[in-house]
């Protein structure tokens, strides 16, 4: 984990703690060596996270009783460099299940962090004091699975869509988000509707806003896997009438992009589709996301701003050698200025100043890779990613920051990833953990990071070494 500053995080979390043929969520965590993927077959959807799982769960709590369970949960850390940076924080998680067909989890985290810029904690709420946070996060999920062809879910959490370390689509970078869920599975498809509850500083007031999206995805054989995706953000309020949750939205057979022209608005609509194809324990993956597009600019090269576009690439695989495992990912993502931005924070694709999708929002191109390395309790991780992305610059919005309206962009043609002000950067970091407890998956680590950023011809570099412990039930993206 990069770390400059230190976090009190305290986790009071309910869960379900599944035996027999109960129902569970996965966490939502990076992908790890000993991973026990499957091998490729035409039932198993898995791009849609957390998945769904009809198993038993694996035991990293104390139990209760027969259902339920404590996980504990520790987060400490500190950083040596130009100022001696910390984090200290634990918790715990309360799972139980009080039914076969029913899972849940509820409850918050509490923390405080003596914190630079570049590391501030990006998926939890917080109150900003000089170079340090206070922060409560609540945080929840139930499911209810009626039927092995259904499954509900409503909570206060996050969602990721995709098999990247990165998602055009739908990522869990930011903050928790309410959302209510529906996944149906039946044939060679899986189909999930998603309605979200969004929220944006905006006038000096807490504004509504809200999202819902489809994800289809279909193995066509046990080797493919084709998906589609759709999302509309739309404001609760506008300058009209109170809107709410616009009951257009809620078919769930619907096509937005029609159903927006139909009821005559400006809501925000994205679509997209993805391919991954499978080889034993490899895959070669792919995402292409549209917010807006004009073919006959695209046919001219005449670099249109309201042709934004996204796509990703890349394979990722794992590998066993006796005791050792091994996980690799080369991976390369580019969005073209503008994408997910719209006229207000009300309508772009975000929630709580942060993008729904990748953390750099947009104008950028990255190329990143991963290499895991697993020894029963040991895990080395080497993370390294070189890319560029244009800023903003002279009040003039250059489309990398999806907060500022589309309206600020300095022309309407000639638009191209990195323009603005211009940083080539690269981000390397390696971590070695050691397990001392399953009951929390709680680890002992060490870490260097490098961040290096060249502008205007000139370097900016920091190193940036920490050494903790902490339980690595979550995903942490500050590597960007």
């Amino acid at each position: 984990m990069i770390i400059k500053a230190g976090v009190l995080s305290i986790f009071i979390c309910c869960a379900c703690t599944i035996s027999r043929a109960q129902i569970t969520v996965d966490w939502l965590v990076e992908p790890r060596p000993n991973d026990s993927l499957k091998t490729a077959q035409i039932t198993r959807h898995d791009n849609f996270y957390p998945v769904i799982k009809l198993n038993i769960a694996k035991n990293i709590g104390f139990k209760l009783k027969s259902n339920t369970s404590l996980i504990p949960v520790l987060d400490i850390g500190t950083q040596y460099n130009e100022a001696t940076l910390y984090r200290i924080g634990g918790g715990a998680f309360l799972e139980s299940s009080p039914g076969k067909k029913w899972y849940y989890r509820v409850g918050g985290i509490c923390y405080f962090q003596e914190a630079g810029n570049n590391f501030k904690v990006p998926y939890q709420e917080y109150n900003d004091q000089p170079n340090k946070i206070i922060g409560v996060s609540p945080m929840g999920r139930i499911a209810f699975q009626p039927h092995k062809y259904f499954n509900f879910q409503l909570g206060l959490d996050k969602n990721f869509i995709g098999e990247g370390c990165r998602s055009l689509f739908l990522s869990d970078y930011g903050k928790p988000y309410a959302f209510g869920k529906m996944q149906t599975h039946f044939w060679h498809l899986e189909y999930t509707i998603l309605y979200q509850g969004l929220t944006e500083q905006y006038q000096n007031k807490t504004r509504l806003k809200f999202g819902a999206s489809h994800f289809l995805s279909w193995n066509a054989t046990s080797w493919l896997n084709i998906n589609f995706f759709e999302s509309v953000i739309f404001q609760a309020k506008d300058t009209l009438l109170q809107r709410g949750f616009d009951p257009e939205y809620l078919n769930p057979f619907v096509f937005y992009r029609p159903q927006e022209y139909a009821i005559g608005s400006s809501d925000n609509v994205l679509i997209g589709g993805g391919i991954t194809i499978k080889y034993k324990k490899h895959r070669l993956y792919s995402q292409f996301i549209i917010d807006e597009f004009l073919l006959s600019e695209i046919r001219n090269k005449s670099g249109w701003w309201a042709n934004k576009l996204g796509g990703q690439i890349g394979i990722k695989g794992w590998i066993e050698k006796g005791r050792n495992a091994f996980f690799y990912r080369v991976e390369c993502n580019a969005v073209r200025p503008y994408t997910y931005s719209h006229l207000t924070p009300l309508q772009n694709y975000g929630n709580s100043n942060s993008t729904l999708s990748h953390p750099l929002g947009a104008n950028f191109s990255e190329m990143l890779g991963e290499f895991k390395w697993q020894n029963k309790k040991w895990l080395f991780k080497l993370f390294l990613s070189y890319g560029l992305c244009g800023l903003d610059k002279n009040n003039l919005s250059y489309g990398a920051d999806i907060y500022q309206p589309y309206t600020l962009r300095p022309y309407d043609f000639g638009v191209f990833i990195g323009q603005g002000q211009k940083v080539n950067f690269v981000r390397t970091n390696l971590q070695l953990n050691y397990l001392v407890s399953k009951k929390g998956a709680i680890a002992v680590f060490g870490e260097l990071a490098w961040r290096c950023d060249l502008m205007n011809g000139t370097y900016g570099l920091q190193y940036l070494p920490v050494v903790g412990l902490r339980s690595q039930l979550w995903n942490d993206y500050r590597n960007y």
